[in-house]
């Protein structure tokens, strides 16, 4: 059982954390790839799709992720109902888990197929890590504005050590 990468997205839609543990799927390229003049920037500049060649920067990662965690709680609130939400979306490759908290934060973890009811582990991981490391903290920013994401090192710490005795985390 393997933990792929593990995201959180606050109330603006924005990522605010981000980490790989295994990637089997595309390598990202960090953010500071993305030069002036890139074939890349051209091509999201005149409105086309990424080129598809090579890696995806983290960005561009985070927005296929929200995007599908976007559709499919709008898909599961139109059919079932507004009071209803979906925890885990499954494809041949990978399990995306979510759990959304009340001010709409969202937590993603991407695991392997064999990894089952993660729920418990993302709601610890906002209530005893999120809370106190990030929310808690003084001079962490309340709004994660312009692109300022977490980086707490506690936090770092913390859910790494929290992960990695996990039977989830290999």
């Amino acid at each position: 059982m393997t933990i792929y990468s593990f995201w959180i997205f606050d109330r603006h839609c924005n990522c605010i954390y981000h980490k790989d543990y295994k990637r089997p799927y595309r390598q990202l390229r960090p953010r500071s790839d993305f030069g002036p003049g890139t074939n890349d920037e051209k091509k999201q500049t005149s409105g086309g799709p990424p080129t598809g060649k090579g890696p995806l920067s983290v960005d561009d990662d985070a927005k296929l992720v929200f995007g599908v965690v976007f559709s499919l709680r709008n898909i599961v609130t139109k059919l079932a109902g507004e009071k209803e939400s979906f925890f885990v979306y499954r494809t041949s490759k990978y399990k995306l888990h979510f759990y959304e908290t009340q001010t709409n934060l969202r937590f993603v973890m991407i695991t392997d197929l064999k990894v089952d009811g993660i729920r418990p582990i993302l709601e610890q991981i906002h209530a005893g890590l999120y809370v106190e490391y990030v929310i808690k903290n003084p001079l962490s920013p309340v709004e994660h504005a312009n692109g300022v994401g977490v980086n707490n090192e506690l936090f770092n710490l913390g859910l790494d050590r929290f992960l990695r005795p996990l039977s989830i985390f290999e």
